[in-house]
Parts: structure tokens; sequence; C-alpha cells
């Protein structure tokens, strides 16, 4: 028996090969999942899920179906609506994976997802480790200062592949440099 919370709604889930499965399963706007016979809150069981790449999700094996359901896309689609078929991913607005809470979801656009991340906690401690990074790195503080010399100059007879062989590094090195994904802070 599950205790509803106040405020609380659930929604079973429908997906390929659901009906074939001895057991149904819901999902609550709280981001609470669980599985049942015939009624979620009479005899219902709490169930934790797995993590996958850091987001809650469901396992079921399902017949001719990936087993996979990731409970935040799930719940956004039974609670939000789209705003348009462009908008095709999940965001956790406060950026935590596992506050699956309806009011911390939104759909949003393949724009909006990337900028969204760029702004995650986890990504500008990354950044910063990775600025103040000294070892076990290829190339040092002056070379890349040359290779954006280079890089940038409009009168470069040299290609990228060429920069690339020339100080031992790939040639995806060389266009991270030149974007400034990599080596940003020079």
């Amino acid at each position: 028996m599950i205790k509803k919370l106040a405020g609380e709604t659930w929604k079973p889930l429908t997906f390929s090969g659901w009906k074939q499965l001895r057991n149904r399963y819901a999902v609550s706007s709280f981001g609470r999942i669980a599985s049942y016979k015939k009624d979620v809150l009479q005899d219902g069981k709490i169930l934790n899920g797995s993590l996958t790449t850091g987001y809650r999700t469901l396992n079921l094996h399902r017949p001719d179906s990936k087993g996979t359901l990731y409970i935040h896309r799930e719940m956004a689609k039974l609670f939000l609506k789209k705003p348009s078929v462009n908008h095709k991913y999940v965001i956790h607005r406060n950026h935590n994976k596992l506050d699956n809470n309806i009011k911390n979801l939104s759909w949003a656009t393949l724009e909006k997802m990337m900028a969204h991340q760029q702004h995650s906690p986890a990504k500008i401690a990354y950044k910063k480790k990775q600025a103040n990074k000294t070892v076990g790195l290829k190339l040092t503080a002056t070379q890349v200062k040359k290779i954006k010399t280079i890089l940038n100059s409009k009168n470069r007879n040299i290609t990228i592949q060429q920069l690339a062989q020339k100080y031992n590094v790939s040639e995806m090195t060389m266009y991270r440099i030149k974007s400034g994904e990599n080596w940003g802070r020079i």
C-alpha cells in the first residue's frame, strides 16, 4: 500500500509491450515510481529503479523493445504539454538528474538543452578543473598561443592535419583549440 502525499498525482505508464507484463507501472507528479496489480495506492509498491548515466530509470524486460525507460522522459510525456515538435528533450531545471518532481522538468529544444547544460554546476566545476590542469597535457601554453596564431592567420599555408602532426596531437584537438572548447583561456 502506498501513502499518497499531499498534492501528488499518479498516472499509469503505458509503453510498448506494457500489457504483456505481470505488473502495471505508474509515476507520480513528485517523481516516485511504483509497480502494482490493480490499483497503485491499494496494492502498489514504491520502486527505486536504477541509475543510468545519472538518470533514474526503470529496466523492464519487454518483448521486442528496449528495456530501459527514463523516468524523467516518461513523466514529461504524461504530465507536460510539448510546446512544439522541436521540443524533443527533457531538462532538469535545477540540474539534479535525480529530482524528477514535475515542477523541475521541462521540454526543451536542442539549442535550449545545450545552453542549459553549460550552466550545470558539474559542467562549471569540470571547466574550472580543466582550466587549472597542469600535468598530463600534451601541449604547453606557449605552444597553444603559437597554434592559435597560425589557425587565425589569414595567410595560413599549413593544413589543420599538418599542424596536428607537427605538434603530435589529433586533428580534433586542433579543431577544439580553434573553437575555444580546449584552451579557451589562452
